[in-house]
C-alpha cells in the first residue's frame, strides 16, 4: 500500500515514514503542500496522512485540491485541540 504523508515539518514526515515503512507500507513524503498535491496527481498513493497546520496553504484548502480529483482516503493528523 501507498501511503504519502504531508507535512512541513520535514522530522515528522520522516518519522511517520520510518513507523510505517516498518510496517510494510511503501511511503511518499512531501512538505509543501502545491507539491503533495501534484505527488497526488502523479503517484496515485492509497492513503495520505494530512498535517492541517503549513505555511504555504493549510491542511483544509490542501484537502480541497485533492477532492477535486480523487477520492483517496486522507487522514487527518494535527496538534489541534479543536476536532
Amino acid at each position: 500500500m501507498k501511503v504519502l504523508s504531508i507535512d512541513d515539518d520535514v522530522a515528522m514526515t520522516e518519522l511517520t515514514a520510518m513507523l510505517l515503512r516498518t510496517h510494510g507500507f511503501d511511503v511518499i513524503t512531501a512538505n509543501i503542500a502545491r507539491e503533495a498535491i501534484q505527488i497526488v496527481r502523479e503517484k496515485q498513493p492509497h492513503a495520505i496522512i494530512l498535517d492541517l497546520m503549513m505555511p504555504d496553504m493549510d491542511g483544509r484548502q490542501v484537502c480541497r485540491a485533492i477532492r477535486e480529483f480523487s477520492n483517496v482516503p486522507i487522514i487527518i493528523l494535527s496538534a489541534l485541540n479543536d476536532p
